[in-house]
């Protein structure tokens, strides 16, 4: 099956919000076994949105609107759907009387404009919405597709997945089942290089996409059922693992601070910090995952020479080495560790900006990991503005981390 999103709202082509929506539902399209051809935006135009609907109805089999299903006059995606259609919208009973509901359980008397959101026309069945007053509309037809949804996104999402879904899969002919593995300490292209003999397989299917925070490799089959897809891309899985060996840090929504966590706690180990050019940004990093308090004690910023020796690293380290040093970065480690009663100490000492001492240039970034008796460290020279420097050097040390963990068995 064709699928093409179409985005309704003037405030996407002015650039206000970005398209968050159409990200969401290419991701599910896909999961769903529906190709996806097309992706449009449209501003609110009546001519110009049954234009562009009208074009996409007529090349593909489901058009997947959201927005345009406000009670305003600008909200204009049920007008254009009654216009491509050749249906004439009329209130419905039912929802005029559960919008009234809606509004008079808040003790609000509802404008009427909004009965407009209670319309239908024969080819439609109203899609329920619990977090709004805007119904969508599927609207089926001679074979073909086209939902409505609202564009706020929490209430998109929930239609999707309770009313949209259920009606979509029994259209599907196969089932996508994908799975993502997640690559730390290589770039995309040494990613594809190592696993250029699984690049040109039709089913599965192999891709790489660079992220911010790692490089993803996602394997996708397509079958008729889906445990037959899930046996699919785990033999392919097996085999890129083989390949990438421990730069695999984790499988689809996993994150380096969310894996480093898990192996902490699995260990029964807690970590402190001690960060002078991310200005605490790992430390921020691993208090959003949740839980993280069963293995994160603190963190602090040392950012100035006499900060880190009132911290614990000794003056003859920094007097002899200079203050951006890995000599540095493996006291912060260890002092960090002592200091706050940690099992692991992650030290963290480089120039992010314009400041940069002689023989230091901008992106030297010191890093180090202690556990008892034993440091791990890695320097290296992170290019771009500050903020990208600082957030490549945290990345870089949870990675850093989960490999010290990694050998400590």
């Amino acid at each position: 099956m064709r699928a093409e999103i179409l985005s309704i709202g003037t405030e996407l082509l002015l650039g206000y919000i970005s398209d968050t929506n159409a990200t969401y539902l290419a991701q599910q399209l896909s999961a769903l076994g529906i190709d996806l051809y097309f992706v449009s935006q449209v501003g609110d135009n009546l001519d110009r949105l049954r234009e562009t609907l009208q074009r996409a109805h007529d090349r593909s089999d489901i058009v997947v609107m959201t927005g345009g299903l406000g009670p305003t006059e600008d909200d204009l995606s049920r007008e254009a759907i009654a216009a491509v259609l050749g249906e004439t919208p009329q209130v419905d009973p039912q929802l005029e009387a559960d919008l009234r509901a809606f509004f008079a359980s808040r003790d609000i008397v509802m404008p009427e404009r909004n009965i407009k959101q209670a319309w239908v026309i024969p080819s439609v069945t109203p899609l329920a919405n619990p977090n709004g007053t805007a119904p969508g509309w599927w609207a089926e037809r001679e074979g073909k597709v086209i939902v409505a949804m609202p564009g706020v996104p929490h209430e998109m999402k929930a239609m999707w997945e309770s009313e949209v879904v259920p009606r979509l899969r029994p259209l599907t002919g196969a089932i996508l089942f994908t799975k993502t593995l997640r690559v730390a300490g290589l770039g995309e292209s040494s990613v594809e290089e190592r696993l250029q003999a699984l690049l040109h397989s039709n089913n599965p299917t192999l891709a790489t996409y660079a992220k911010r925070d790692a490089v993803d490799v996602r394997i996708t089959a397509k079958a008729a059922t889906e445990a037959e897809a899930r046996a699919q891309v785990a033999t392919v899985e097996a085999q890129a693992r083989e390949l990438l060996g421990a730069h695999v840090f984790g499988v689809d929504s996993d994150t380096p601070q969310s894996v480093a966590l898990t192996m902490l706690i699995e260990r029964g180990l807690t970590l402190a910090t001690m960060e002078s050019c991310t200005g605490g940004l790992v430390a921020s990093l691993l208090t959003d995952v949740p839980g993280s308090s069963n293995a994160f004690v603190s963190g602090f910023v040392a950012y100035s020479a006499e900060m880190k020796m009132q911290w614990g690293v000794p003056r003859e380290t920094i007097d002899t080495f200079g203050v951006i040093s890995v000599e540095t970065a493996r006291a912060m480690a260890e002092a960090s560790r002592e200091r706050l009663g940690a099992s692991i100490g992650i030290g963290i000492t480089g120039i992010a900006g314009p400041d940069a001492q002689e023989g230091k240039p901008v992106g030297t970034v010191h890093i180090a990991v202690a556990s008892d008796g034993r440091v791990s460290d890695t320097s290296q020279r992170f290019r771009g503005a500050r903020t990208e420097i600082k957030w490549r050097a945290a990345i870089t040390a949870l990675n850093l981390l989960r490999l010290h963990l990694h050998r400590e068995g």
